[in-house]
């Protein structure tokens, strides 16, 4: 027995440093899954450490309970100790801004985004997900902006049926593909967009539609110089750059932007490659030139990876923060939707620095394998 113990401790320790590999090591079958699992070894070391107390063995029982904690470090810095972390044209297509009643679009909408808005994220699960039930969460939560993954032409059109058209007049699809990973990715937006493209970073999945919305202009003292271009976000959403004034005069008013982005890497059973490059690949969206220290990037969807990831953490480090860790008051676990334990977290709401985030919270919507994600985002004082 002494043996088992001392066998489960060091297969327990390599698994978990699964999770300390390298960002895109972690790229092979099966460790994606196997680091996904991770936060629920937990569960037989538990078990193993009260069969060892049983036999006295008290060393193998602190062993064993100090490795089941360690399974769950990643969950645990959900309550406050994680991470503090060439342009396409924008064109017209199939999918994009329908025509809607003229009346109904100045009603519900208007050309700036408020500084405090609801956002809402769900993978439709091959399209089949229920329009009325998504509407009716869009409704009831006054959602602003509407990120889909899994999306097909059917479930658009039961969604029109359904009256989004009437809480959500504006859109922006990917271009559906053969090579799309459940379907295509697509926006919705109560507010006009400044700008919208169906592809704003090349990943090897499905496309990344943006929209850009603009935020009421704010009074600031100073504006940093922008990073580096990184990823292709639409062309007319521009950093402004900071200008020569009288000291006795006030100080420029400046109109910030927010872009929202619809994303869906490949799982790993699609390609463990094309899974890692597509997580870590969304990071040039943070570091983008139109992105830099002034405006902000928001990016929703199903992100097939959680903390547990390094290619996920990485996507961190380029300069985005998770909103459900940010919040942290624990994990937002998202699938599967068809039992209430054990869940993982794959659903995420991401943005850059400039934003408060409250009201993380997943819940149910019919026909779906996933459970939606909606928080609350504030702008902060510049």
């Amino acid at each position: 027995m002494t043996t088992l113990f001392a066998v489960v401790v060091i297969l327990a320790w390599l698994w978990l440093g699964l999770s300390a590999l390298p960002s895109g090591l972690e790229a092979h079958m099966p460790m994606p899954y196997m680091i996904a699992l991770t936060p629920f070894l937990w569960i037989p070391l538990a078990v193993l450490a009260g069969v060892a107390a049983w036999q006295h063995h008290w060393g193998f029982v602190c062993l064993l309970l100090v490795t089941a904690l360690m399974t769950s470090s990643q969950r645990i810095s959900y309550w406050g100790t994680g991470l503090k972390t060439g342009t396409r044209p924008a064109r017209e297509t199939s999918r994009e801004t329908p025509s809607v009643d003229r009346e109904t679009s100045r009603e519900t909408s208007s050309e700036t985004l408020p500084n405090q808005f609801t956002v809402m994220t769900l993978n439709c699960r091959y399209g089949r997900a229920n329009a009325d039930a998504i509407v009716q969460a869009v409704r009831e939560r006054r959602i602003a902006v509407l990120a889909l993954q899994e999306v097909s032409d059917e479930l658009i059109a039961r969604l029109d049926t359904a009256g989004i058209a009437q809480l959500l007049p504006y859109r922006q699809s990917g271009e559906s593909k053969p090579t799309d990973n459940g379907g295509y990715n697509t926006l919705f937006s109560r507010y006009e967009p400044a700008a919208a493209v169906p592809n704003v970073v090349t990943i090897p999945a499905a496309d990344v539609p943006a929209i850009t919305l603009k935020l009421a202009p704010t009074v600031i003292a100073e504006v940093d110089e922008p990073t580096a271009v990184s990823a292709s976000v639409p062309s007319s959403v521009s950093t402004p750059s900071s200008t020569e004034a009288p000291a006795d005069s006030p100080a420029p008013r400046h109109s910030r932007t927010v872009t929202f982005c619809s994303a869906h890497p490949k799982s790993p059973m699609r390609g463990c490659a094309d899974w890692s490059a597509g997580i870590v690949g969304l990071g040039a969206l943070a570091r983008a030139s139109s992105i830099g220290e002034h405006n902000i990037a928001v990016v929703m969807g199903d992100l097939n990876s959680s903390t547990d990831h390094p290619s996920f953490r990485t996507l961190l480090k380029s300069g985005f923060k998770d909103a459900s860790l940010t919040q942290a008051s624990g994990p937002t676990l998202t699938f599967p939707r068809w039992i209430k334990w054990p869940r993982i977290e794959l659903d995420h709401v991401l943005f850059t620095p400039g934003l408060a985030v409250s009201n993380v919270t997943s819940f149910e919507i019919k026909d779906t394998d996933h459970l939606a994600v909606a928080a609350t985002l504030a702008l902060k004082a510049h």
